[in-house]
Order: structure tokens, then sequence, then C-alpha cells
């Protein structure tokens, strides 16, 4: 059995699995330091890790454990990925995350992407509970997490190291109970 990566049509984006042809685009993405700043990896060096990245997200779909579509534009503009990992089905549970290049900043992009991906989760999984995290330095991360109905529960103190410098997480979680796609 898998989980696909669906392929999902929002009113500005086309959410739909990795292919091989987007391999470039990815590298370029997560090649900027600048985006990948509070990232709990540093930026990637070596153009190969594009495909082992859309190779693990085709083996994710293989192994039930999550979806990771790509995120663009109507016309083909490549803007970031989401991803709905971890999924775990005895405990009804999942975690959130996205990526999502500079120019696609500030426009929406991320919270319409990750809607997507929660209401495909919520109608399709019998899910009850995802989580994410933000970044304590990374206020706009945690602002699509608000917009999206999570509710912070917490930090994490000294969590992460990101480019050798030890930072704090929020902690978000959304219940099926809370859950309300087209309020916000």
């Amino acid at each position: 059995m898998t989980l696909p990566c669906p392929t999902l049509q929002t009113d500005r984006l086309r959410l739909r699995p990795f292919e091989d042809d987007d391999a470039a685009d990815l590298y370029a993405l997560m090649s900027d330091a600048h985006v990948l700043r509070y990232w709990d990896s540093p930026p990637w060096s070596e153009p190969a890790r594009a495909q082992t990245f859309i190779d693990r997200c085709r083996a994710m779909a293989e192994d039930e454990s999550g979806v990771r579509p790509a995120v663009e534009l109507a016309d083909g503009t490549f803007l970031g990925w989401v991803t709905f990992t971890d999924w775990v089905p005895d405990f009804r549970s999942a975690e959130l995350g996205y990526v999502f290049a500079r120019e696609a900043w500030g426009h929406g992009y991320a919270t319409e992407a990750a809607r997507a991906v929660l209401t495909w989760a919520y109608d399709t999984l019998p899910l009850n509970r995802v989580q994410s995290q933000a970044d304590t330095r990374n206020p706009a991360s945690a602002r699509v997490l608000e917009k999206l109905g999570f509710v912070h529960e917490g930090t994490l103190r000294q969590d992460c190291i990101v480019d050798g410098v030890v930072s704090d997480s929020w902690l978000y979680g959304l219940l099926r109970s809370d859950w309300a796609p087209t309020v916000r």
C-alpha cells in the first residue's frame, strides 16, 4: 500500500508530486543560505542532493510515512514545497513543514499551500493532530501556522543548532476539532 502524493489546486497554486525535472529549481532553493537560515540543516552544496531529495519524496509515499508536494504558480514557476511527514496511523498524528523561495515570501503562498495539504490530510486520513515547529527567530513562519489555526503549545529550549548557533523552537499543534479550512 502507498500514500500517494496528491495533486492539489488552489486559487493561485498547484501542488504536485516532485518530478526529476525539478532538481535544478529545488537545488537553487535549498542552496540559498538566506532561505535556510532557520532550517535545521545547512544549505546544500552539492546539486546531486536534489535528486536524493526527490527520491526520498517518492520513498515517503511508498512507506506511507508522508507526502511532500512541490508548489508552483499556475504558469509553472517553482515556489517551494510543503511537507506532511511522520504520519503515524496508530497515533493519528503527523508533522507539517514548508520551505519557499525568497521571491514567494509575503504573498500568502505558504499559508495557501499548507492549507491545501491540511485539507487533503484531514479529508483523506483518520488524522487527529498535526504539529509543527518554528524557530523563535522566525515570526513569519509562526504567523503562517497561526493563520492555519495552529495553537502555540510551548517552546523547545535549545532544541536545534542552526549554522552553529543554538536556537529555540516554538511548538504548535492543530487538532481535528480545531480545524476550520475555510476560515481565516
